[in-house]
């Protein structure tokens, strides 16, 4: 059942008119909360110079409180960062991992989230791909393939090509049983779903703002769990890495004694703004509304299509591992041409050659999702 008003009030955004916009797994749009917020910051700064920008330097301790508590995490488990890779990469090379070593992942993974382990390979590491899609990563199927030598399980929250959700909670048990730590990209769920790292038992998650969080693009969080800051090694260090920033020629400090020190130099302050900002918006709203409200718009999607004679590529078979994206595709139909043709009658997907990809956030309506079936060609 689809509720009569969307978790997200449409007067929050500053939708183009009779534009559809499906598309959140690519890029969200900025609430308008956000956009007002940033155009301040950047008449100050141009205003002012760093009297502009120092106010909003000094509350990047009150944005990353703000990212830790939509996660059930704390402020200084948090480090403000460039993209989702640079998460994965800052656990891949800070942990000891070399020979005799194996990481467990998904072959359907991100490059965000492939490429970080799979540079381990040149230190003697073993990266063992899961055959997903084919074969999912299921608490199951993760108890068969880990071994006493898995070190670290990692996998997106949601495939980014189909949707897949996976048991985070369950993995997590899985992987801690074996003596492995348990990471997570979230990138294409976070903000369509809640998130407790704590209840979730995860060791990290790392995630851009630019999808689902409806930020700017160019920033991204770590969290780390707070037992695990000194068993990463920071491979990656700047000037704010240090106990005492300020304290610019003592090169012997400590580092500092939180997630900050893996931020290295100045951060995206602007990025980070937008993050803080959207992340409020859909506190308020509720994630646990908006997530029922994303399955309820792709549970009629996926009807409407079915009915059409069009092929669901997402896993629908369960509300557990349904998500906020779903691909289809037909037979004999160009995905690429058709979704060029939607986007010029002003309904925006993403399109590639295994098929039409759809994600829709709290604020679309069943009247987004029937005009996009009311505009696919009939058999």
């Amino acid at each position: 059942m689809i509720a009569s008003a969307a978790p997200l009030a449409r007067e929050t955004f500053a939708l183009a008119p009779g534009l559809v916009y499906l598309n959140h797994a690519a890029a969200g749009v900025l609430p308008v909360a956000t956009r007002d917020a940033l155009h301040a910051m950047i008449d100050d700064h141009a205003a002012r110079g760093v009297l502009g920008t120092a106010a909003r330097e000094l509350a990047l301790p009150a944005y990353r409180r703000r990212i830790a508590e939509f996660i059930g995490g704390r402020g200084e488990e948090i480090a403000l960062l460039r993209n989702t890779g640079d998460g994965a990469t800052i656990l891949a090379q800070g942990l000891d991992l070399g020979a005799g070593d194996e990481v467990i992942a998904a072959a359907n993974e991100f490059g965000s989230n492939a490429y970080p382990w799979l540079a381990l390979r040149e230190r003697g590491a073993a990266v063992t791909l899961i055959d997903a899609p084919r074969r999912r990563m299921t608490p199951d199927h993760l108890r068969r393939m880990i071994s006493s030598r898995t070190r670290v399980v990692t996998v997106s929250w949601v495939t980014f090509d189909d949707g897949y959700r996976h048991d985070l909670a369950a993995l997590a048990d899985v992987a801690h049983e074996a003596g492995a730590l348990f990471v997570v990209d979230v990138m294409q769920a976070l903000g369509a779903f809640p998130l407790d790292v704590r209840q979730s038992d995860v060791d990290a998650v790392y995630a851009g703002g630019a999808k689902w969080l409806m930020a700017l693009q160019g920033v991204s969080f770590l969290w780390l769990r707070a037992e695990l800051l000194d068993r990463v090694a920071l491979r990656l260090p700047g000037w704010r890495s240090v106990e005492d920033m300020w304290n610019f020629l003592d090169y012997e400090q400590p580092p500092a004694p939180d997630a900050t020190r893996f931020e290295g130099g100045t951060v995206n302050i602007l990025g980070a703004l937008s993050l803080a900002t959207s992340i409020g918006v859909l506190a308020s709203a509720g994630t646990e509304r908006i997530a029922g409200h994303v399955i309820a718009l792709t549970d009629r999607l996926a009807a409407g299509l079915r009915f059409r004679g069009w092929t669901v590529v997402s896993d629908r078979s369960g509300d557990d591992v349904k998500s906020g994206i779903l691909t289809f595709r037909r037979d004999g139909v160009d995905p690429v041409a058709l979704g060029k043709r939607l986007q010029g009658a002003g309904i925006v997907t993403t399109y590639r050659p295994n098929g039409i990809r759809v994600s829709p956030h709290g604020h679309n309506t069943v009247d987004d999702v029937d005009a996009l079936l009311d505009a696919l060609p009939r058999p």
